[in-house]
Parts: structure tokens; C-alpha cells; sequence
């Protein structure tokens, strides 16, 4: 895998008809301009995000950047589900006591968690993946939400609100759903909060110190959306003044480096950036990110359809899955061709 700008256009050459990225290569004016200088006509990350595209530059030189929806999303809500309760129950603390060779027998008070039962979990960003890590905790934990966007998602209100009718139909407690007035109403008031936002600058840093010291002093903290969304040095304060507070982390400010002190933290559960590391998803999204820039050399029109798997079947359609510049480059669209 090819990561320095040099060694990138070095791949590329004097002639690249398409190039298949990833997120640890920063794709920019430079490499697009090498791309387009080869004969290159298209480009495609392997995952689902692109903010280490610069999408104005690619369109720049007329180049389609393609990315790879739909098949991350319950992978990645359940790596998210998996943090919490790693964090919040104490198992990376517990396993290694264990492995430490310390463990002498059962005791009453031995890495005492948190129970989230019918608890409060907060999610910010309610897009695909955080309202798919919503339902898991609602539905499994009978957990209330609450949530931060932009942007209201009724889809999701409506199926929160239809299974807490299903619990009252049969007799047990009702569950919420409400969309929060600000992000720090979020903080304030949730026992769990997961991270599903994207990566701009209007969230570089969204949790920093002063929204961490508004949340709950035994609260848990999630990010498997992208590092650089948490302040991790705040992050890394916060936990050393605040024991009893937890966090799960997938994604890092730094990658793969960690901020000082991080990984010398028991508080914090932390792995190495795989909450789509299931095979299922990472061949679906090497299938869809392949299927991008095969159906652009082919001439195929832009599918850019919310659902995706049809191009995982035997069958694919004659399109490319996701392309995201899509409307600037003015390409055709599979329902008008």
C-alpha cells in the first residue's frame, strides 16, 4: 500500500487508467494532476468516508471519486456496541489482570462496571451507522435515546417510538427517542455516547475538554467515526482526572500513532482501526470500490442508490455503485439512462 505522495506517483506512472485509494493516503491536487496526466479517468477509496480526498481538486481534473456505502454500516455499529461494553463492564482491565497472572479468586467488589440497562445513550451523528448503533442498544438494552444532527431522522423517531408501543403492548416500561436542542444537552445528559459524525472542520475536536468535563463522571465515551472528531490529549486528561469515566476507542488523532499516555490508561479500550474488519464487509467494500471504477471505464452511468448490495450478487447492475462527485462532473445517473 502505497501512503507518501512520492511512492504514490511513482504507481501511477506515465499511464493509470484508475486508481483504487485508501484512507491513509492523502489524495490532493498534486496526485489527482499525476492521475490525470497518466490518462486516468477515475478514483475510488476502499471505505465508506473520504476525508482524505480534496473532492474540489479531483473534480478539478475531471476526476470521479468513488467511495463504498451500505456495507459498513451494521459491522460498524457493532464494533461501537462492542466498545461500549468492553469499556463499561472493564474486560481489556480484566483480561489482562488475568493474563498478569494476579487473579486469586472470586471477589464481591473484583472490576465493578456500569449496568446501561434502561439507561440513556446519547449518539452523535444519526446518520446510517449511528442510528443502526441507536437501534442495537435500544432494542438489546432497552436503553432511552437521545440524539445529536443536524438534521432530524424520522425514520429512526418513528422506529423507536413503534417499539416502545411493542413494550407497552406487552406490558414492560416504554423507551424514548428525542433529537437534542445542542450537542451539550447531549453530554449532560447521557450515560453512553457514541460517535457516528463525519470528519470537516466543523467537527475537528467536537469533544474537547470542555464538552468532556460536561459529561456524567462514570460516563462512557465511543469513536469509531474518525480520530481527529475527539481532542485525544483532552481525551487522555480527562480519563487520568477522571478514573471512574470510560472510553472505546477505533479511530485515533494520529494514525497509528497515540497521543502520550494513552495506551498506559486501563480506563481506555483501545483497538487498531477495525470496525469494519469483518470478512463480509471488507470484500464488500474491495466489490464496490473495484465495481466504481470498472463501471467508469466501461461508460457505465452512477447508480447512487441507497441500496447497494445488488452490486455484491451474481447479477450487479451496469453502474457504478457510488460516486460521489458525481452531480458535479455531470454524469449520467442509472435512472435516466
Amino acid at each position: 500500500m502505497c501512503s507518501a505522495v512520492n511512492e504514490i506517483k511513482t504507481a501511477i506512472g506515465t499511464q493509470c487508467d484508475a486508481v483504487l485509494g485508501q484512507l491513509t493516503e492523502d489524495w490532493g491536487d498534486e496526485l489527482f494532476g499525476a492521475l490525470k496526466a497518466a490518462g486516468g479517468t477515475a478514483y475510488s477509496n476502499v471505505a465508506v468516508g473520504y476525508n482524505n480526498v480534496d473532492i474540489d481538486a479531483a473534480t478539478r481534473h475531471g476526476i470521479p471519486v468513488g467511495n463504498t456505502p451500505g456495507v459498513l454500516t451494521e459491522t460498524t455499529a457493532q464494533m461501537a456496541v462492542t466498545l461500549t461494553f468492553a469499556a463499561t463492564r472493564r474486560t481489556g482491565e480484566a483480561e489482562r489482570f488475568l493474563r498478569a497472572g494476579k487473579y486469586k479468586g472470586w471477589l464481591m467488589t473484583l472490576f465493578l462496571g456500569e449496568l446501561l440497562w434502561r439507561k440513556t445513550v446519547g449518539v452523535i451523528g444519526a446518520g446510517r451507522i449511528g442510528a443502526t448503533y441507536a437501534r442495537m442498544m435500544v432494542e438489546g438494552h432497552k436503553m432511552n435515546l437521545v440524539y445529536h444532527d443536524p438534521y432530524p431522522n424520522k425514520d429512526l423517531e418513528d422506529y423507536i417510538a413503534a417499539y416502545s408501543d411493542f413494550l407497552k403492548s406487552r406490558g414492560e416500561e416504554p423507551v424514548s427517542c428525542r433529537r437534542a436542542d445542542s450537542l451539550e444537552d447531549l453530554l449532560r445528559e447521557a450515560d453512553c455516547v457514541s460517535v457516528h459524525t463525519v470528519l470537516d472542520d466543523s467537527t475537528h475536536h467536537l469533544i474537547n475538554a470542555e464538552r468532556l468535563a460536561l459529561m456524567k463522571e462514570n460516563a462512557i465515551l465511543v469513536n469509531t467515526s474518525r480520530g481527529p472528531v475527539v481532542d485525544e490529549a483532552a481525551l487522555v486528561a480527562h480519563c487520568r482526572q477522571h478514573p471512574n469515566f470510560r472510553a472505546g476507542l477505533d479511530v485515533f488523532e494520529d494514525e497509528p500513532d497515540l497521543k502520550p499516555g494513552l495506551n498506559e490508561l486501563d480506563n481506555v479500550v483501545i483497538v487498531p482501526h477495525i470496525a469494519s474488519a469483518t470478512r463480509w464487509t471488507r470484500e464488500g467494500m474491495a466489490t464496490l470500490a473495484a465495481s466504481n471504477v470498472a463501471g467508469l471505464l466501461t461508460g457505465y452511468p452512477v447508480w447512487n442508490q441507497t441500496d447497494i448490495l445488488p452490486f455484491l450478487e451474481t447479477n450487479a447492475p451496469k453502474a457504478a455503485p457510488s460516486i460521489v462527485n458525481a452531480e458535479a462532473l455531470n454524469l449520467t445517473f442509472f435512472e435516466d439512462s
